[in-house]
């Protein structure tokens, strides 16, 4: 019977094959953790803003953001206020818009609201772009429930029946959705309450 050598315990001798074999179950580890990403991890990191290539052109894989871009009303001054957004890829080309529900940050009252699609800017570092306006500030509304599901963007719509009604309390509401189809947005309204 072979007796270890001094200092040598039996289980801590190793052979080639032993190096061999761990050598390889290592690298496939190592491999297979390399071809396995989570979801949305690009090769450049997950941080990063740009993702495959369509046609030579970098596609956008992170929604803009919606404090980043310039809204087309006037405020007179105050600063515009993003009160709710989500992320959405509407018309399924696989850039990520985002819909911006804003209003102008006024210290009283119920300032109207605008409701808008963003899409990202055109070069590097280039600020979000107003794609459609779903609601603009000009038609009075205050908008509630803002969702988007799909390809398509949902709200309630509240509004005044004449100029007589306070501006701090809306009398009408509808709700009403804009749906991406055949290259567009089709408006599509709910009947108002107590219709028939």
């Amino acid at each position: 019977m072979q007796q270890p050598s001094a200092g040598v315990l039996p289980h801590t001798r190793t052979r080639a094959v032993h190096w061999i074999s761990t050598a390889a179950a290592l690298g496939a580890v190592v491999g297979g953790g390399m071809l396995v990403q989570p979801a949305g991890a690009s090769p450049s990191g997950p941080d990063t803003a740009i993702g495959a290539r369509s046609g030579g052109e970098a596609v956008a894989t992170t929604a803009p953001d919606p404090d980043e871009a310039e809204y087309p009303f006037d405020c007179a001054g105050v600063p515009v206020l993003v009160v709710d957004h989500a992320p959405a890829d509407l018309d399924g080309d696989g850039r990520p818009e985002t819909v911006a529900l804003v209003r102008c940050d006024a210290p009283g009252g119920n300032p109207p609201n605008g409701v808008y699609l963003l899409s990202a800017g055109t070069g590097a570092n280039a600020a979000p772009q107003v794609a459609e306006a779903f609601v603009e500030p000009e038609e009075g509304l205050v908008v509630d429930g803002l969702e988007v599901t799909g390809r398509e963007v949902s709200a309630t719509l509240r509004g005044y029946s004449d100029d007589s009604v306070p501006r701090c309390c809306p009398d009408q509401e509808r709700r009403v959705s804009w749906r991406w189809k055949d290259g567009s947005f089709l408006k599509y309204a709910a009947p108002p309450p107590g219709a028939v």
